[in-house]
């Protein structure tokens, strides 16, 4: 996928990055890069491979048991909020 510097810029102003003029060439030139190599991966044939749940061979992760370690604080927590209602925390609207 081929880069330009404008979509190097809209990106920037969207994430509120400010870069430099010199910058944006870099840029432009790397997440190009980044880019072909995921074109690239998208395009390795992947029919009739397994997903792995290990990179090893025979081995899996280890995972925890799933249970609850924590107590309910959410009343504690409220206590602290300048306001609540209904259980729910009260923000000031932000978007019009």
């Amino acid at each position: 996928m081929t880069l330009k510097r404008t979509d190097i810029e809209n990106v920037s102003r969207l994430a509120r990055l400010a870069l430099r003029e010199d910058e944006v060439a870099g840029y432009v030139e790397t997440l190009g890069n980044i880019l072909d190599m995921v074109g690239q991966l998208e395009r390795a044939d992947t029919a009739g491979i397994e997903p792995m749940a290990h990179p090893l061979a025979g081995l899996s992760q280890r995972l925890r048991a799933d249970e609850v370690t924590e107590t309910d604080r959410h009343a504690l927590y409220q206590q602290n909020a300048p306001q609540v209602e209904a259980g729910l925390y009260i923000v000031p609207k932000v978007i019009e």
